[in-house]
């Protein structure tokens, strides 16, 4: 007879759901957890701080389509983890965080750390549960990673009282799980065949790619029905869905194609923020929306046909059904009217492209940037103005290969998400691209990188502040301190500290070259580009609108 304990426990259910590694903050009570993911063969990331763990495990948990992993200890640990949680939910990529609580006996009492953790995260969570016994922790492991991943795909909270943690029990009297077999939700038959209809008649269709999409594998099916001569745009996040050098990708005619459209199909997105709340489309425009959550059908943009189904069964069905429609392929003076406005929104920023100006342009980096990157690599952007451009001018072409401050504009996560998503494919480019003031909120996850042997390049845009001087020098009044901006750090010099690769660029020449020797280091680099901080984005506007 063998006795284990919980950490133990749990690194043995993490591994029998196709988990290989979690990240956390090495604390008090979940010290057995990191022990035991080390002993069971897990790799264990131990992180600086709660905030950074949890992005890199969303990072991780989105490249890998399984939860990323988070341990945190008691108290302020589990705090420290509210905002990865919120985000997650929010930007639907899956994330457990197993969280230490106080020991049962000192509960009510003054306890170290003690806290009612499930009531302060509970607002930000799909789910959460609390460990009631030793004996049970597999099974708290196979309800957290299930609600996790299930649905739309969102942050879970389990908590871990002290006690449990520690206690030693005979492995004999513990129950393993494994997971079901789960087939996804197809749409209605009838419902398809309305829906084929609508595409096959209308003047102007259109087709949404939200993360939804990204997250079921859609990319194939969706190419089928766009190859029928339909446009599409994708959500920031589903970029690479279908590679976004596919004729009928529509980005760079977003506004265009979103005012003109007379039938508009979402598959797996929502009409927040990032679509302009379902108020951008044109008054008489037919929206379908297929989501796996039924409430999501129910926004303030005005669905005609909502399905509740998963994004890739949807699409599969209705290429069939447009397969033998009569009127293909459809709308070609429409899509070459989006084609034609999306070829006059990239030359209006191509001379800034190619500036040879001092201090550089930011668009010019980036251009050089885009030159640079091989089509598989995973692309992180953030930042006011640096993510802004990047989404109007990085490509992506390998499904879930783009990451971004996403649904809730959180700052902090492109350090942590470009070395999760370089841990979890070791093998392909993580970038980075970020402003200063993005960078500087993340770091000393550097250091966590180069101790892991992760391998991203960060590449940072810095304009010394947020948004450059626009909003120092234009928001705030006149003589006042440095609010909004930032001094001119050397921020490679902390590729240097931790033994990574440095670059520091100062002219436009300069920008290739240094990519190109950073790419070729092998080893975690910050290449650091000083870029005018009077640039701002071209055709900019408020990106809440």
């Amino acid at each position: 007879m063998v006795q284990v304990n919980g950490g133990v426990l749990a690194a043995r259910q993490l591994k029998r759901c196709g988990i290989d590694t979690l990240f956390g903050v090495v604390a008090g009570p979940m010290i057995e957890l990191f022990s035991g993911g080390q002993s069971e063969g897990l790799r264990v990331v131990g992180c600086r701080h709660e905030i950074n763990g949890g992005f890199m495990a969303s990072a991780w948990g989105w490249q890998k389509r399984l939860p990323g992993i988070m341990v945190a200890g008691s108290g302020p640990a589990v705090t420290n983890c509210v905002t990865p949680l919120y985000v997650a939910t929010e930007s639907a990529m899956p994330l457990v965080v197993l969280g230490g609580s106080a020991f049962s006996g000192t509960t009510g009492l003054g306890g170290f750390q003690e806290l009612d953790q499930i009531s302060a995260v509970r607002s930000v969570c799909k789910w959460t549960g609390r460990v009631d016994s030793t004996e049970r922790i597999p099974e708290w492991i196979h309800l957290a990673v299930g609600k996790a991943l299930e649905g739309r795909p969102g942050g879970v909270y389990l908590d871990f009282p002290g006690d449990q943690v520690g206690r030693l029990v005979d492995d004999e009297d513990v129950v393993f799980r494994t997971a079901p077999e789960i087939s996804v939700p197809h749409p209605d038959p009838d419902v398809v065949v309305r829906i084929a209809d609508l595409l096959s008649s209308a003047e102007r269709p259109l087709i949404l790619v939200g993360k939804g999409a990204a997250w079921s594998n859609a990319g194939p099916a969706i190419q089928q029905l766009v190859d029928f001569g339909i446009p599409y745009v994708c959500a920031p996040m589903a970029r690479g869905t279908l590679p976004d050098d596919h004729p009928n990708f529509a980005n760079a005619a977003r506004s265009q194609a979103l005012s003109g459209a007379d039938v508009i199909l979402m598959l797996g997105g929502r009409f927040n923020w990032i679509f302009g709340m379902g108020r951008r489309f044109a008054p008489d425009a037919t929206l379908v929306q297929v989501d796996i959550e039924p409430e999501e059908l129910t926004s303030g943009a005005p669905v005609s046909l909502g399905v509740v189904a998963d994004a890739r069964a949807t699409a599969e069905a209705l290429a069939s059904a447009l397969s033998s429609a009569s009127s293909l392929p459809l709308a070609a003076g429409w899509l070459e009217s989006l084609k034609q406005a999306a070829r006059r929104n990239e030359a209006a920023v191509r001379s800034a492209e190619v500036d040879d100006s001092r201090p550089i342009n930011p668009y010019r980096v980036v251009a050089e940037i885009r030159e640079a990157l091989p089509r598989d690599a995973i692309v992180t952007a953030e930042g006011e103005t640096t993510m802004g451009i990047c989404r109007a001018m990085l490509p992506s072409y390998v499904n879930r290969s783009r990451l971004n401050a996403g649904t809730t504009g959180s700052m902090g996560v492109g350090v942590p998400y470009a070395v999760g998503a370089s841990l979890a494919y070791p093998d392909r480019l993580s970038i980075g691209v970020l402003g200063d003031y993005a960078f500087g909120a993340a770091a000393m996850a550097v250091e966590t990188a180069a101790r892991v042997g992760a391998k991203p390049i960060l590449v940072i845009l810095n304009n010394e502040g947020i948004a450059g001087h626009l909003l120092q020098d234009n928001m705030l009044p006149a003589g006042s301190p440095m609010i909004a901006s930032l001094l001119p750090a050397r921020y490679e010099m902390m590729a240097e500290m931790v033994g990574g690769h440095a670059e520091y660029v100062e002219a436009p020449e300069e920008i290739r070259p240094a990519l190109g020797r950073a790419m070729a280091a092998d080893k975690l680099a910050i290449v650091h580009v000083r870029v005018d901080p009077k640039a701002f984005r071209i055709g900019g506007g408020n990106y809440l609108q």
